[in-house]
């Protein structure tokens, strides 16, 4: 989406909320939140280690009238300490990937109404569990899609939930160049259909990625996977409930990918979870082909923080696939004063490719947090101990966040 184009959407959205002004009100809510964060990095086989404080603000209004709202919101991220590899700037210095920026983030008009909805322009998709298409937002730049989205709920315990995207607004930000570009272009299609039971909710999706670009992997990311997905929990004690979740996919080229290949997904979960303490169990498959490159399972729109492990060394899924199994326990407790909640929680993840046997590494990754009001404030440590695959790799982050 072009500023003038984003412009004129900003435009016409107010206008058409304004429009149905004679008729009823229209209110106005401001949107800000703010996160500042440090980030050090220890990587084997890179001299130096990175430091990186940056804070990232994003500030808008939307303004809603009967059925229709419009959003505006930008965004800036600020580097304060600099000592590191944005992906943009070259550095010998292991990679933090939050370059400074400002642009819009948001620009859109949507229409709700008789359970159904409609979206149009720049917003964020947060799809099922974010593991296809979410908006990454551990990244202080937040990913967004120029796109049209559709919901429908019509009928008991059934909806659908689909989209097509034109542009993907990348982590990168404004200066994003090359193999890491402000925006993808491409012909993006997400569709959803789910039924709700009393046991849980089962899912049908398909998920078509158009990386039309070819500097981005030579259009070898474009790919289209079709799965289902089953989710849910149930009460097994006062106080305690059991969740699960189940999902497979497949995967093969789509469009201009150059890539003949097909790969499987599959995710078995289950958790624990009382008013305090939780344990979850979990194994995740991301398939591989014949073992070339960008033939493996492919997630390049996913909110990747959230998988297999904060150390980031899965981006990219290897060309022999990867197999993850991992457990997490956690405590939080809720708390009168100025603390209102702590959380504590560690997580193990052993690594292993889907093809060829090999032990990739392991990793361990501890948190603590606390909310005080408006405020969270988050510790957090991921030690990535390779055995062959990539290298040994320690970080430590440091946040402060802040939501209207």
């Amino acid at each position: 989406m072009s500023k003038t184009m984003t412009r004129a959407l900003g435009l016409a959205a107010l206008g058409a909320c304004a429009q149905t002004a004679h008729a009823q009100d229209v209110t106005l809510k401001p949107l800000i939140d703010a996160r500042l964060r440090y980030e050090h990095v220890d990587q084997d086989g890179i001299a130096d280690q990175a430091d990186a404080a940056t804070l990232r603000v994003r500030s808008g209004v939307q303004a809603s009238t009967g059925p229709w709202s419009a959003l505006v919101e930008s965004e800036a991220t600020i580097g304060i300490a600099n000592h590191y590899n944005d992906g943009l700037n070259g550095r010998p210095l292991p990679l933090v990937a939050d370059p400074q920026n400002i642009e819009i983030n948001r620009a859109q008009i949507r229409y709700a109404a008789h359970k159904a909805s409609i979206t149009a322009g720049r917003q964020v998709l947060d799809l099922a569990d974010q593991r296809f298409v979410g908006p990454a937002p551990w990244r202080q730049n937040e990913q967004t899609f120029d796109a049209v989205r559709v919901t429908w709920a019509g009928l008991p315990r059934l909806s659908i939930d689909a989209s097509y995207v034109w542009s993907v607004r990348t982590v990168n930000g404004i200066d994003g160049t090359g193999a890491r570009p402000t925006a993808i272009p491409g012909s993006n299609w997400f569709g959803l259909v789910s039924y709700t039971a009393p046991i849980g909710t089962l899912t049908g999706f398909a998920y078509l990625v158009d990386q039309n670009l070819a500097a981005v992997q030579g259009f070898r990311l474009s790919s289209q996977s079709y799965g289902v997905r089953f989710a849910g929990s149930r009460p097994i004690a006062p106080g305690w409930k059991i969740g699960y979740i189940a999902s497979a996919a497949r995967q093969s080229d789509y469009r201009r990918n150059p890539n003949r290949y097909a790969a499987s997904y599959y995710l078995a979960e289950a958790n624990v979870s009382g008013k305090v303490l939780a344990a979850t169990a979990g194994y995740e498959v991301l398939g591989a082909d014949h073992g070339t490159a960008l033939t493996s399972f492919q997630t390049p729109l996913a909110s990747l923080f959230r998988f297999q492990g904060w150390a980031g060394k899965f981006g990219t899924t290897p060309p022999n696939g990867i197999r993850d199994l991992y457990g997490t326990l956690g405590a939080n407790w809720k708390t009168k004063g100025l603390i209102s909640g702590v959380g504590l929680g560690a997580t193990w993840h052993h690594f292993d490719s889907d093809r060829l046997s090999q032990h990739y590494g392991d990793e361990l990754d501890l948190l603590a947090q606390a909310k005080l009001k408006r405020f969270t404030v988050a510790a957090r440590l991921a030690r990535y101990k390779a055995d062959r695959f990539q290298t040994d790799t320690t970080k430590g982050f440091l946040s402060v966040e802040w939501v209207l």
